[in-house]
């Protein structure tokens, strides 16, 4: 590896958008650690980037798991020494049933927010330190469609039809607040931090979904990587799809 190649970090990296990402990463020549809750799943992905020219590592990463994160930290820090890109995209879904509601149970609720919030904010403080030693740190959280206020109150808009949730899209929504704040505190340090929605996509994820979807995990990867790659004229603190901003 040489001094001067870009150290990319992708949660959730095994399968789906996540995979895609890092996929999409390494063929613009980024070193990619692929952070998967099971190492031989992650060690698949790496193989398959490998294969297509890409550099790529696994390492073990559940976010919900302060000790093992701390260790990814560590292991990042010893073998690379930095982190240039930080892409927050390990989420799950819940089990829908248990967010419904009226007929809620908490339990399922937090699990949600488990990995969806309080997950990112163990890594992106783990990982800090990492990203100041970069030069140009970018941080991309991915979000979802759903957590738009805007857009779910807008009886024109398809995701306003969609049933009451209290776990999924509220927790995007709180993860878009802490993508906010994230930017505010960083933002004299140079790290630029965004939130994106890569839509539904036609992967594991989005299976059950009363819809069929046609848009693929290529696709959805597409933002992810562009506001962590962008220049000089990266934005921080917003919130985006490939149409521009989404409204919060």
């Amino acid at each position: 590896m040489s001094d001067d190649a870009t150290i990319a970090l992708v949660t959730g990296a095994n399968k789906g958008i996540g995979r895609a990402v890092a996929g999409q990463l390494a063929r613009l020549g980024m070193t990619v650690v692929v952070g998967a809750r099971d190492l031989e799943k992650g060690a698949e992905a790496v193989a398959e980037i490998s294969a297509a020219g890409g550099i790529a590592h696994p390492i073990g990463l559940d976010v919900t798991d302060q000790r093992g994160v701390s260790a990814a930290a560590e292991q990042i820090a010893e073998r690379f020494g930095r982190l240039d890109v930080l892409v927050n995209n390990a989420g799950i879904s819940g089990d829908l049933g248990a967010q419904a509601p009226g007929s809620a149970h908490l339990d399922g609720v937090r699990a949600v927010f488990e990995t969806n919030l309080f997950g990112v904010v163990t890594v992106i403080e783990a990982m800090l330190p990492l990203l100041r030693r970069s030069s140009a740190a970018r941080i991309v959280n991915v979000s979802s469609g759903t957590s738009s206020m805007t857009w779910t109150t807008d009886a024109t808009h398809y995701l306003s039809r969609m049933s009451g949730s209290l776990g999924y899209p509220v927790s995007k929504a709180a993860l878009n607040m802490l993508t906010v704040q994230y930017a505010k505190a960083l933002s004299r340090e140079g790290i630029l931090v965004n939130a994106v929605a890569p839509g539904a996509c036609d992967t594991d994820f989005a299976k059950g979904l009363p819809f069929q979807l046609t848009r693929t995990a290529a696709e959805g990867a597409a933002i992810v990587v562009r506001l962590a790659t962008l220049g000089r004229e990266c934005p921080t603190g917003g919130f985006f799809d490939d149409n521009g901003r989404v409204p919060w």
